[in-house]
């Protein structure tokens, strides 16, 4: 593949100096190794094009457990999109590649572009299938309310990785478990790189997403307030949150994210089940907060759980 060439040179550069200073070559030895370097990038550049990599169509790059991927993957499931899921360990991706996920990646011709993301590729799919897929897409219509709600969907996301880690950081096993590193569908290698470098990867996500007794204690408070919401919202019997007799994204974006914490069955439509974590394995203090929003919230939450069943069980898994 393409990105396996691009590997394999990106190594050789890396190692470059290193041959220059290991082998004594000359000056105009390493321009010559350089030249080389230049030619051999090109080469690759023109076999893209004159040979190019058989690539799926569609690839979801992802970490099986994200409820942001959740959202993206079923939304997909329900287009009925023919796919290829990769999963990714972990945060590997993140602190030493720069990537997060999900990402998909698409082909048109013979480019291959990628876009980040959950609400940008959200948008892509609407823009790709609404008139390709007719009626099917049209639960991914981005009306001005819905985008509003997804955005405290998302922000409501970013809170409940704050409560997860919060929790489960401590419990290395249960951790790596949630990472991936007892799911086949990861890299034998990146499972052992999880393994190794865990006390550092615990080490950057308590700096980088600031996880605090009052971070947690302010996250708790944002995901109540958005289940509160919902909750109100249900209290009229409606189907859709927003309204209406048919469920859309923001919907399916709700449910995914607040998955995170309910973990119903359906939770990954199938993928997810490998890195999935019975909530009597959480520690007690977290299993004391899903109770209290259980308790307190039982139409978002029987909400959550009756589309998961209807609706998740009951679409057929695109991807291979």
């Amino acid at each position: 593949m393409t990105g396996n060439r691009l590997l394999i040179h990106s190594l050789f550069l890396l190692l470059l100096p290193v041959i220059v200073a290991w082998f004594g070559i000359s000056v105009a030895g390493a321009v010559a190794l350089v030249l080389v370097a230049l030619l051999w990038r090109w080469g690759i550049s023109l076999s893209a094009i004159a040979a190019p990599v058989r690539i799926p169509d569609l690839e979801l790059e992802t970490i099986s457990a994200s409820h942001f991927v959740e959202k993206v993957r079923w939304c997909m499931d329900r287009l009925e999109v023919e796919y290829v899921e990769k999963a990714v360990g972990g945060v590997l991706g993140a602190f030493f590649l720069g990537r997060t996920v999900p990402v998909l990646k698409f082909r048109t011709g013979a480019v291959r572009s990628s876009i980040g993301n959950s609400p940008e590729i959200l948008r892509y799919l609407w823009g790709r299938y609404s008139v390709e897929s007719g009626d099917k897409a049209a639960f991914l219509e981005p009306t001005e309310e819905r985008l509003e709600f997804e955005k405290k969907i998302d922000r409501c996301g970013v809170d409940l990785q704050i409560w997860v880690y919060f929790h489960i950081l401590e419990e290395r096993e249960l951790t790596l478990h949630a990472w991936g590193c007892n799911s086949t569908a990861i890299p034998a290698w990146q499972r052992l790189a999880l393994k190794l470098i865990f006390p550092v990867q615990r080490f950057l996500i308590r700096k980088s997403f600031g996880i605090t007794p009052g971070r947690h204690a302010k996250a708790v408070d944002h995901i109540a307030a958005l289940l509160a919401e919902a909750e109100a919202k249900l209290s009229d019997g409606r189907k859709s949150i927003l309204g209406g007799e048919t469920i859309n994204f923001s919907d399916i974006a709700f449910a995914a994210i607040m998955g995170l914490w309910l973990q119903p069955p359906a939770f990954g439509g199938g993928a997810a089940d490998q890195v999935r974590i019975e909530l009597e394995r959480f520690p007690a203090r977290m299993q004391e907060e899903i109770e209290t929003w259980s308790k307190d919230y039982p139409l978002a939450t029987g909400f959550i759980e009756r589309i998961y069943q209807t609706e998740r069980l009951a679409v057929p898994r695109s991807s291979t």
